[in-house]
């Protein structure tokens, strides 16, 4: 496992950014259900990730699931990437979740496929290497909560926001992660009890019960859930991005096992920071040498 994780934090190389990674999209990026925007400016390494599906209100369909993965995909390779914020394009919604008007045109395999998918689009936001904030002002029902629970960090609306993993209430279970991560954020017992009663929580609620990390008043453009997102990820940006990297493997490998199994890890992670610094501080050196040489000769 740990020579995994090694290999885990190897850098990558650069792939080429999206086609649609400024903000003034074209067209075509337009009318996709999943819309990449990179921020500029004093928010450069900020990069979003809008949900605009208004006629199903963002459930996770095909085509919407396709898009999304296709988007994490790219991002995950782009080293200017600090920080994902996941919004949503539709006033009142994050996720509804699931789309059950498709699911209800599948067959029984079909089905089964697909939420083998809707697992796989958490598990890839969970490991996602820059941190990931969920920005929620409107509905995170069922698919839609788990898709929050996948990120690192939740943001909501504290009375816009609505949030449950609702699945039994419908005749089924939470299936894309929500039985795995609500207890391993909230607790066994606690999760239980949500889930085992389909409660719908406020992000009032959830902050009060750690589900959110804030709860924020919401603004007449029903966006406010985004700005403290925004916020959030500035904080970030000044941090040097391997050690956030790193320190967020650590946690999240970290928390999988054992104290001592996870203090190794630890181990691994600090050893990878601090030669990552140290060739920091060498090219940083570099260039200034070469400045100064430069200079002279002039």
């Amino acid at each position: 496992m740990l020579r995994a994780l090694t290999s885990a934090l190897r850098l990558r190389s650069p792939r080429r950014p999206l086609e649609a990674r400024g903000c003034a999209a074209n067209l075509a990026a337009a009318n996709r259900e999943i819309q990449v925007c990179a921020l500029a400016g004093p928010d450069q390494g900020i990069t979003e990730i809008l949900m605009n599906r208004p006629s199903a209100r963002n459930a996770l369909g095909n085509v919407f699931v396709s898009e999304l993965l296709d988007a994490l995909a790219q991002l995950r390779e782009d080293r200017q990437v600090r920080v994902l914020i996941f919004r949503s394009g539709v006033k009142g919604v994050f996720c509804a979740g699931a789309d059950l008007k498709e699911r209800e045109q599948m067959s029984e395999a079909e089905v089964g496929v697909f939420v083998q998918r809707l697992r796989g689009l958490m598990n890839e936001i969970a490991a996602f290497p820059a941190p990931t904030i969920a920005a929620m002002d409107g509905f995170a029902l069922g698919g839609g909560l788990e898709l929050a629970l996948a990120c690192d960090l939740r943001v909501a609306a504290a009375s816009s926001a609505v949030m449950g993993l609702i699945e039994t209430t419908r005749g089924l279970l939470p299936g894309a992660g929500g039985t795995q991560r609500l207890p391993r954020c909230l607790g066994v017992a606690l999760a239980k009890e949500l889930i085992f009663t389909g409660r719908r929580l406020s992000g009032a609620q959830a902050q009060a019960l750690g589900l959110v990390n804030h709860a924020v008043a919401q603004n007449e453009e029903g966006n406010a859930a985004y700005h403290r997102a925004r916020a959030l990820a500035q904080e970030i940006l000044p941090q040097a991005p391997t050690a956030v990297r790193l320190g967020k493997v650590a946690i999240d490998r970290g928390t999988e096992v054992d104290i001592a199994s996870g203090m190794a890890i630890e181990g691994i992670c600090y050893a990878q920071g601090v030669l990552g610094f140290v060739r920091h501080s060498v090219n940083q050196l570099h260039t200034r040498i070469q400045s100064q040489s430069s200079y002279r000769k002039a």
